[in-house]
C-alpha cells in the first residue's frame, strides 16, 4: 500500500562488544544470549494431580562470541590477562549492528567474568579463515534500545 513503511526487522550483521567501557570490536557472531526461570517443584500430599511450580531464580547462560582475527584481538587478550591481576567482576554492553552499522539493540551485562579465550587453529596448509572465540559469564543483563 502506497504510504506503509515495512517494518523494521533486526537483521544484524555484527555484534559490537565493549568491556568495562573499552571497545573490543565487532564479532560476527553471538550465542547463548538469553536468561531461564529455574523452577523449584513442590509435591502436595493428597493431590495427585499436579506438583506445583514455583519460580526460584533467574539463570543466564554464557555467551560465546567468535569473529575472525583481527588486530582488535589483541585487545580481548589483553583484557582477559589483566584480569587475572585484579580478578574484578566487569560490565559490558553488546549492541546488535545492523547492515548499515546503526544499532538495533544493545544488552547491557553485570558482573562479567571472561570464562575462555580461543585462538584460531593455525595452519598453512589450510586456506580457511583464523577465528578467535570469546566465552563470557555474567549475572544478568537489561535491554537498552
Amino acid at each position: 500500500m502506497p504510504g506503509t513503511e515495512a517494518p523494521a526487522w533486526a537483521l544484524t550483521v555484527s555484534y559490537e562488544v565493549m568491556l568495562d567501557k573499552e571497545t573490543l570490536g565487532a564479532f560476527a557472531t553471538c550465542e547463548g544470549l538469553g536468561v531461564e526461570v529455574v523452577l523449584e517443584t513442590r509435591e502436595e500430599g493428597g493431590n495427585n494431580a499436579f506438583p506445583w511450580q514455583f519460580a526460584s531464580r533467574l539463570k543466564f547462560p554464557n555467551i560465546k562470541l567468535t569473529r575472525p582475527l583481527s588486530a582488535e584481538s589483541g585487545k580481548v587478550v589483553r583484557w582477559i590477562l589483566g584480569f587475572a591481576d585484579e580478578r574484578k567482576h566487569s560490565s559490558g554492553v553488546i549492541t546488535a549492528m545492523d547492515s548499515r552499522g546503526d544499532p538495533v539493540l544493545s544488552w547491557e551485562l553485570t558482573g562479567v567474568l571472561p570464562v575462555r579465550w580461543t585462538g584460531p587453529s593455525l595452519n598453512a596448509e589450510s586456506s580457511k579463515v583464523a577465528i578467535e572465540t570469546l566465552e563470557l559469564a555474567h549475572h544478568g543483563f537489561q535491554v537498552k534500545g
